[in-house]
């Protein structure tokens, strides 16, 4: 593990980008000039949104999971207050100065949110939330990495590696079984509760949880041959179509209890490969420059994107392109302003750890 965290992993911050891709596609579908042409593309293959936020919350898995062994290997243990201070150091500022943002674009009435809205995006509960306003929509997935954050740490530094793997493989099982227990249920007794509980935690906590067995049972995986041939075929490039086919089919009650757990496989291994395979082709595109900074850019794109990308404005920001160039302004502007400042406070504070300086968690997206 110290040597996946001795230096900045490959092809991640590639991967990152991929997954903000798919979800600034995703929601700029819809919007008013864009090109429908190239939204119907984007229909074959289901929520691309959406499949860019499972993405991201494998990855999340994967490379939190990555450094608290890394930490417990390496000192002996792991030190939520650490853990939570370089999250809060991450994290929190650009959040709340997006939210300061809006609550100004309120106040100006440009935009439409209600105090409900803030009060679950500041306690990042809004995942929980039924209406939620949309500038605030998509903050769905921070609020459940948030939580995520919270509770994995504890379960690892308290059941340790074994344990916490039954955790996390009995979470990939189940996770399917809840989406379709509030579907088939919640659905009939309560409809306008599906939108908060379809994105809650245990809802959702099965992506999560397969960047998270993947991380622990990386050391063994890699000491057996059939899983390096795998992972170095070119055959495996197969799971993508098989990825985008499940997602597209995803509404199926039998392609949620049994494509859930496969395609949290195929993006793990897919995750396994690209970081693994950096000299490949795919993994050259992922570890090529403009695609690791638009991965590095990616929490900020993820934070400014939908004040942008609303479908249901005929405002001229809202306007394919430049809606497209303003989100991009805005998240440069957090990004140089907020985001950037902060990773290195973050990186003075680790000077007295043991710990790698470059592992960053990955924040929740779209």
């Amino acid at each position: 593990m110290s040597n996946l965290t001795a230096r900045r992993i490959p092809s991640l911050d590639g991967c990152r980008a991929i997954s903000i891709l798919m979800v600034a596609y995703g929601h700029l579908c819809g919007t008013r000039n864009f090109p429908v042409s190239i939204a119907e593309y984007g229909r074959w293959c289901g929520d691309v949104a959406h499949l860019g936020v499972l993405v991201f919350f494998v990855i999340s898995g994967f490379l939190i999971t990555s450094l608290l062994m890394s930490e417990r290997e390496l000192t002996g243990g792991i030190s939520l207050k650490r853990f939570y201070l370089r999250r809060i150091v991450r994290i929190f500022p650009a959040f709340y100065a997006f939210i300061l943002v809006m609550a100004i674009a309120v106040l100006l009435g440009a935009v439409h949110l209600t105090g409900r809205d803030f009060v679950y995006a500041l306690t990042y509960t809004i995942n929980f939330e039924q209406n939620r306003g949309l500038a605030f929509g998509h903050l769905w997935s921070l609020s459940v990495e948030e939580q995520f954050y919270l509770l994995w740490p504890l379960t690892l530094l308290l059941l340790r590696e074994r344990r916490a793997l039954i955790v996390a493989v009995a979470a990939i099982f189940t996770g399917p079984l809840v989406r379709v227990a509030i579907r088939e249920w919640i659905f009939h007794v309560d409809p306008h509760a599906l939108n908060g509980m379809s994105t809650s935690f245990p809802a959702t906590f099965d992506y999560l949880a397969a960047g998270c067995a993947l991380a622990l049972l990386r050391p063994w995986l890699l000491t057996r041959t059939w899983y390096l041939r795998l992972t170095a075929s070119p055959w495996l490039a197969l799971a993508v179509p098989l990825v985008l086919l499940i997602n597209r089919m995803g509404s199926h009650t039998m392609v949620i209890l049994l494509g859930s757990p496969l395609m949290n496989v195929c993006i793990a291994l897919l995750l396994e490969s690209s970081t693994r395979h950096a000299s490949s082709l795919a993994g050259r595109f992922l570890n090529w420059k403009p695609v690791v900074f638009l991965g590095v850019l990616s929490y900020s794109l993820y934070l400014w994107q939908s004040p942008f990308f609303n479908h249901r404005s005929d405002a001229w920001v809202n306007a394919f392109p430049q809606n497209m160039l303003l989100a991009f302004f805005a998240a440069l502007t957090s990004y140089f302003l907020i985001e950037r400042p902060f990773i290195r406070l973050r990186k003075r504070l680790r000077r007295g750890d043991t710990l790698p300086t470059h592992v960053q968690g990955v924040a929740g997206i779209a």
